[in-house]
């Protein structure tokens, strides 16, 4: 809670930030709507780039159930992600078999303790990918 406190105070300019040289996470602040209530739901992520895309992990710091942002995310798809000072509205989706394949490396060389989390839930973690909505330059 300090944490997104200080982000909002700051305007963005601590508490979240890109993921240094290499496979190394990054902070975000991701904003859903919460699936009963409707409201606005603020968590912050770990995350990795995917060339556009910010890639997250639903693992609930190792809990035998999903995370209620990506319980969010899968009622209500559009959501806004915040790095630094910038606002992304992203769209939500679970990573294809292909994806995951390709990305779960990546993410456990860069938060090893993703590789725990799965040996010890029954669950399978879902990887998250947050694509801008915008389709950018040329898209």
């Amino acid at each position: 809670m300090a944490h997104r406190m200080i982000h909002r105070a700051s305007g963005g300019r601590i508490g979240s930030g890109q993921p240094a040289a290499g496979d190394k996470v990054g902070t975000l602040f991701l904003t859903s709507r919460g699936r009963t209530s409707g409201q606005p739901r603020r968590t912050g992520l770990y995350y990795l780039d995917d060339g556009r895309n910010f890639v997250v992990v639903a693992s609930n710091a190792g809990a035998d159930h999903d995370p209620a942002w990506w319980a969010n995310l899968q009622a209500t798809p559009k959501a806004t992600v915040d790095v630094g000072t910038a606002t992304t509205p992203v769209i939500a989706r679970a990573a294809t078999d292909e994806e995951r394949a390709r990305l779960w490396p990546r993410l456990v060389a860069a938060k090893p303790s993703y590789a725990e989390y799965a040996r010890t839930v029954s669950r399978p973690i879902p990887v998250v990918i947050l694509e801008p909505a915008d389709p950018g330059p040329g898209g």
